[in-house]
């Protein structure tokens, strides 16, 4: 989506073509550098763990996949600068290194936003001894209320990088005099640049979000395949086939360990891709904002500010959609989760003497279950948020009760979405890291399973699930699908044809919306 936003301000706000066709090859390469420079990296950071770490016993897992972050980041930067100057060095003004400048503000907040992450998630935190400490005498309570404080917490310092990084954008673009290339509205492609920048980052983005399930995974599959019933047979096996003797606690250590490290990148890769969702959010509505100029001839500095009533109005409504949006989620999450007990309870014997392995046909209609709600949810929560898009869009047309000023309802609730989501989300993402890592620590560290604290942990651990891996995530394309569809929907409703009509199609619409949001709670309920 960013890549598309900053397509069409080249094309919409550039009049030059030579001009237009320097930025646009520009921003190609940046996008093949930041492919290449990530590939680099990898091999390099490959090397260099292998020679520090490869006789190794014990390691902090984190730290492999913190270097391979940074190396990509440091070589993503000079590339960067390097190429501009290549490509645009002849537009004079030193546009060149303003343009390397801005996009690279994105780059090493690709690099930073996880460090700050790590804060509030990582194992070996403050703010997860915490979560662990106040579990120790308060149980599951003081356990989710120390999740939550760690999630706000993250959820502030991670909002003021993203400030930082973007006024710094703002700064470089003003200083360099970016309004005699990219026109009055400059500052708002400074914002999309910082999000290009950290989408250059995002093969290594998501090959250390990726990091997680598999590690999650590798640490179930070892237990669940029940190796350590018969160890002796299983070493016996091992040393036959492979030619080494297996240390079964080292193992499994190591296994906890890297799931510990899992779960911190998890949490640390969704404020990097939700915030690119954010800032090239605020650049795509800049092409809704000059189709509203073109198409209803008004200046959008006369309509868009925050005197104007309609303003405020759509900022209220962005952020009603994304509470709803979390509310829903989960609560599909909560109601396949209860049906998925009910029937394990009623079918599947919990006892000393069960066999430990379960049918495979129950273990499908648990599987099953889960899948049924996750699609119930999904079918609502869609639906819901389609209908809001057309039917805010239809009721901002300017034939309705606010003439030219209600056009600003919906691109001020477009916004609200992009930022009351990413707060949303890192809260969330924060919160579920913090929850997922203080039960790591106390199975790992503490050696404390089947303890009131190892219990007490779990409570927050299933809390923190549909936090970090549910709600979270889903808001990025919740984000990226409003504001790309929005922009087409407010096309038609202020298009001469069908600008009369669309305030009576956006009743309807937004009723339809209501419904299944009444839908998304009371059709799944458990009971």
């Amino acid at each position: 989506m960013t890549g598309v936003a900053l397509v069409s301000f080249i094309l919409l706000a550039i009049p030059d073509p030579n001009i237009q066709i320097k930025l646009l090859v520009w921003i190609f390469v940046m996008r093949i550098l930041g492919v290449v420079t990530s590939v680099l990296s990898y091999y390099i950071n490959g090397a260099l763990s292998k020679a520090k770490y490869s006789k190794a016993d014990d390691l902090n897992f984190e730290k492999p996949l913190t270097s391979l972050v940074w190396i990509t980041s440091i070589f993503s930067i000079i590339a960067t600068f390097l190429a501009s100057y290549f490509l645009l060095h002849d537009l004079g003004n030193n546009w060149w290194l303003g343009l390397a400048t801005i996009i690279s503000c994105g780059t090493l907040g690709a690099a930073l936003i996880p460090e700050i992450t790590k804060l509030f998630t990582s194992p070996t935190s403050t703010h997860v001894q915490e979560v662990v400490e106040t579990s120790k005498q308060g149980g599951a309570s003081l356990n989710i209320l120390s999740g939550l404080v760690s999630g706000n917490f993250g959820g502030f310092w991670t909002g003021f990088i993203f400030f930082l990084l973007m006024f710094i954008a703002y700064v470089a673009s003003a200083q360099f005099g970016m309004e005699g290339l990219l026109g009055q509205y400059f500052s708002i492609f400074a914002f999309g640049l910082v999000a290009f920048g950290m989408l250059g980052m995002g093969p290594v983005t998501i090959a250390v979000d990726s990091y997680g399930p598999v590690t999650d995974n590798a640490q179930s599959v070892y237990e669940l395949s029940l190796i350590e019933d018969d160890i002796e047979k299983a070493k016996s096996d091992i040393e036959s086939e492979f030619d080494f003797t297996p240390d079964f606690e080292k193992a499994k250590y190591y296994l906890e360990a890297n799931d510990g490290a899992g779960n911190t990148f998890k949490a640390t890769a969704k404020p990097v891709l939700i915030g690119t969702a954010v800032a090239g959010a605020t650049t795509m509505i800049f092409s809704l904002i000059l189709m509203i100029q073109k198409t209803l001839g008004v200046d959008p500095a006369g309509i868009l500010n925050l005197l104007n009533p309609y303003s405020i109005l759509g900022f209220i409504l962005g952020g009603c959609v994304v509470f709803w949006f979390t509310g829903s989620s989960m609560q599909a999450v909560t109601t396949g989760a209860n049906r998925a007990v009910e029937f394990i309870k009623g079918n599947i014997k919990l006892d000393a003497n069960a066999p430990k392995k379960a049918d495979i046909s129950k273990s499908q209609e648990v599987v099953k279950i889960c899948t049924e709600y996750a699609q119930k949810g999904m079918i609502n929560i869609f639906i819901a948020i389609f209908c809001f898009a057309l039917g805010f869009a239809c009721l901002s047309s300017p034939s309705g009760i606010g003439g030219n000023d209600a056009v600003c309802l919906f691109v001020s609730y477009l916004i609200s979405i992009a930022v009351f989501g990413l707060f949303q989300a890192v809260f969330m993402a924060n919160a579920g890291g913090a929850w997922d890592n203080a039960k790591k620590v106390v199975e790992v560290d503490l050696k404390a399973k089947g303890t009131e604290l190892h219990d007490a942990s779990v409570v927050g651990d299933t809390v923190g699930d549909p936090f970090k891996d549910t709600s979270s995530v889903a808001l990025n394309p919740i984000i990226k699908f409003t504001t790309l569809f929005g922009v087409l929907a407010m096309e038609i409703a202020i298009s001469d044809r069908f600008k009369d009509l669309a305030p009576y199609f956006g009743i309807c619409f937004v009723l339809i919306a209501l419904y299944f949001v009444y839908r998304s709670f009371y059709n799944m309920k458990t009971k």
